[in-house]
């Protein structure tokens, strides 16, 4: 394995975050509960093998269910405030391997080493906020029409809250649900997707070393590998009450009818469509900022990313040639040399999806205006870099209504008022994040209105991509409806009970019925 343009090289962040390669490529490091077969991880950076993981079997999931299981009965005793305790710990372990898991994040996922750092970021602010949480997790008191009787509501724990996570955001997404749920006395169960399970192993370690530390069971949090078919284990599972669940639409409509054919409950987040409409009023130098980074950001592979740019016609030509010269001074290579802004995509399979969207839109009539390829020859042999690429199409076109997951930015004309950029944003199945690019006090409260973005997340004269942990991340319509992170996203991690107390020496009984014994 090479060392990279940071100080920090891969070799040593395996080493700091517990992970030992051997001679051969191989990594032991996941709990003895994993005797399946072998997953093969290799780096988008330089296509090298990074390890062999043991995937899990159903002999060894039922292991870990029953871990798990074990550990709530614990766990769910303890009180709030020292459940908060405990994640509090955990943040302090990921402050100081913050270096070495954001190294790892970016090696063996592809994105830049400051994307990787980023990522380990939100971990850790996710874990502030849980530390606050643990102490508000409110109920609700309610004056009962019964004289001598008290009435409020209080949040139980669920039990084993199952996660499935994808290899976009390796750590953090894992993190906004395994921080809520440890301080509302869940105990979780994670599926990494088997195309960064290195990421699963480096945050199993450092949360086993707090729970070692606390003379906590381990089955706390626990850890699975694999790929659909050890997913599909925990989604028919009726010992888990919650499945969130991160993806593609097609995964998460079959995540959602296994759990709900057993009247579970599921957190979904899933693909994304985003655009950013730019008005005659906009500036135009935040807007190139935004739709830059938004959409090359971790090669165009966020939910959030920017995937279509809505311009009105008097100022269209201004934003394109704009856009066009940014993408001239884009630098693709290794995301662990900080000078690059773009690194590669996960996979060839990947590569392949870019390339058919490329041929895709102009098969539907569509012109390539900033031109794509995959790139070839030194530093670029895994074969998993290509060129960001913009387009120009219509908003109908069947490749501009679904999502691409890739570095593909498509550029959409829109005439008259701000009322037909929202319909044209609004025009297809997804609706996670939007953005508008207006200094217009009335176009951006028109955008945020009821009639206005039917997105989850809905920005003015800031990007798509990208959000702060302290508000509910999710989206809408075929994005899933869940809600992760801030504000109250917590409550889905915990069931709701109405309680009555009686503090009389009569009972009496409901509509006035008369039962006199």
């Amino acid at each position: 394995m090479q060392t990279v343009a940071t100080d920090f090289g891969i070799n040593k962040a395996l080493e700091t975050l517990g992970i030992n390669p051997v001679n051969d490529g191989t990594s032991t490091g996941l709990n003895s509960f994993s005797s399946g077969e072998l997953i093969e991880c290799y780096s988008p950076v330089d296509g090298e093998l990074i390890a062999k993981i043991k995937s899990t079997t159903k002999a060894d999931y039922e292991k870990v269910v029953e871990t798990a299981q074990d550990a709530f009965k614990t766990w769910r005793t303890m009180p709030a405030p020292q459940r908060g305790e405990i994640v509090r710990q955990f943040n302090e372990k990921l402050r100081e391997k913050k270096e070495a898991l954001g190294t790892l994040v970016s090696y063996e996922m592809g994105k830049s080493y400051q994307e990787g750092l980023g990522e380990v970021q939100e971990m850790i602010d996710i874990c502030d906020f849980a530390v606050g949480l643990s102490r508000q997790l409110h109920g609700l008191t309610m004056h009962s029409e019964r004289p001598g009787h008290r009435m409020y509501e209080q949040y139980h724990p669920l039990g084993i809250v199952g996660i499935i996570s994808a290899f976009n955001f390796p750590v953090a997404v894992w993190s906004w649900n395994t921080a809520l749920a440890w301080v509302c006395g869940d105990v979780c169960i994670w599926k990494p997707s088997e195309k960064t399970p290195l990421c699963g192993i480096a945050c199993q370690h450092i949360a086993a070393e707090v729970f070692a530390e606390n003379n906590l069971p381990e089955g706390i949090s626990c850890l699975i590998n694999g790929d659909y078919k050890v997913g599909e284990l925990m989604t028919h599972d009726s010992r888990v009450p919650l499945v969130s669940a991160t993806g593609s639409i097609r995964m998460g409509k079959i995540v959602a009818q296994a759990v709900a054919a057993r009247l579970g409950k599921s957190l979904l987040e899933l693909g994304g469509n985003n655009a950013i409409i730019v008005t005659p009023d906009a500036d135009i130098k935040m807007t190139v900022i935004g739709a830059v980074f938004g959409a090359v950001g971790t090669a165009g592979q966020r939910c959030t990313s920017t995937r279509r740019l809505i311009i009105h016609e008097s100022i269209y030509d201004k934003v394109k040639d704009a856009i066009v010269a940014a993408y001239k001074q884009l630098r693709i290579g290794n995301p662990l040399d900080e000078n690059n802004h773009v690194g590669p995509l996960i996979d060839k399979d990947a590569v392949k999806l870019y390339q058919n969207a490329l041929k895709k839109v102009v098969e539907e009539g569509g012109n390539i205006v900033v031109e794509g390829g995959v790139l070839e020859g030194e530093g670029y042999e895994s074969g998993c870099y290509v060129k960001p690429a913009i387009a120009e199409g219509e908003p109908d076109f069947e490749i501009i209504q679904h999502e691409t997951f890739a570095p593909v930015l498509y550029l959409l004309k829109y005439s008259g008022d701000v009322e037909n950029a929202i319909e044209i944003q609004n025009g297809v199945k997804q609706g996670l994040s939007s953005a508008i690019m207006t200094n217009n006090l009335r176009e951006a409260e028109r955008f945020l209105s009821v009639a206005g973005s039917d997105c989850g997340i809905a920005n003015v004269n800031i990007g798509t991509s990208g959000a702060e942990i302290g508000g509910a991340f999710g989206g809408e319509k075929e994005t899933g409806g869940g809600r992760e992170s801030g504000s109250d996203a917590w409550k889905v991690y915990m069931r709701r009970q109405t309680n009555t107390i009686n503090y009389t020496t009569e009972l009496p009984l409901a509509q006035g019925i008369k039962f006199d014994l």
